[in-house]
């Protein structure tokens, strides 16, 4: 995934009410961008780091800049953009990049499915097979080189899970993939520290046959790539 325009180097003051995070840019001006996360961010969002904004090129639009990217103190790079997570699989799939996903004939995002009014992020499909539902979660709360998703509970990941386990009931496939954009996460486990309910799905999604991969990405100011698949670990480290 190349960004269209240049992206804006620019160091973090803070980020506050989800949305909204305070930069100063190299310029010295003091500018409040979109933060396109709705996660805790832990280690992600710490005051002083180096971030990446992308402009708007929307006049209409309320904040003029998108945060993207963060470096770490240790210049560990992040994607804080978690929208883009769907986009990286997308194309890492069309790009025949993910081994466990390739040889289907059309790959469609949001497709409505599921007991509990859901949309997948996207539908594989082919005429030779079964349909494949893949559901994209971005991970990004790094402790060393493991990576740990969630990163706050999250019942809405709970739902997904319970909907992917009554895919594998319709015999299709069910895809659970973390998108790693944190590019320090070589190992990608389950935080059931923090949601203990969502580990216990997940560990009952992997029993009846739902499919979990992690993928990393490369991360640079110019593009970000899915390229690596991860490993993952499903019981609780320890």
């Amino acid at each position: 995934m190349q960004f269209q325009t240049p992206l804006i180097k620019g160091t973090l003051i803070k980020r506050y009410k989800r949305f909204l995070a305070d930069i100063e840019l190299e310029n010295g001006e003091l500018v409040t961008a979109y933060c396109p996360n709705t996660g805790a961010m832990t280690g992600c969002a710490e005051p002083g780091y180096t971030v990446w904004l992308s402009p708007s090129t929307n006049p209409k639009r309320k904040l003029g800049y998108t945060w993207e990217l963060a470096q770490t103190f240790g210049g560990d790079w992040i994607g804080v953009n978690t929208h883009n997570a769907n986009k990286l699989v997308s194309e890492a799939i069309n790009d025949n990049r993910i081994s466990e996903l390739s040889g289907y004939s059309s790959c469609t995002a949001e497709v409505k499915y599921g007991a509990e009014n859901s949309r997948i992020d996207l539908l594989l499909q082919s005429e030779d097979r079964a349909d494949c539902y893949v559901e994209v979660k971005s991970v990004t709360l790094a402790r060393g080189q493991d990576g740990f998703f969630p990163d706050a509970k999250t019942a809405r990941g709970s739902k997904h899970l319970r909907e992917l386990m009554q895919i594998v009931e319709q015999q299709k496939r069910a895809v659970l993939l973390y998108c790693v954009q944190h590019s320090a996460i070589s190992t990608v486990r389950v935080a059931a520290e923090i949601d203990p309910e969502y580990a216990q799905t997940l560990h009952t999604a992997k029993q009846v046959g739902v499919e979990i991969y992690a993928y990393g990405c490369h991360i640079s100011q110019q593009k970000v790539e899915l390229n690596q698949e991860l490993k993952f670990i499903c019981k609780k480290k320890g």
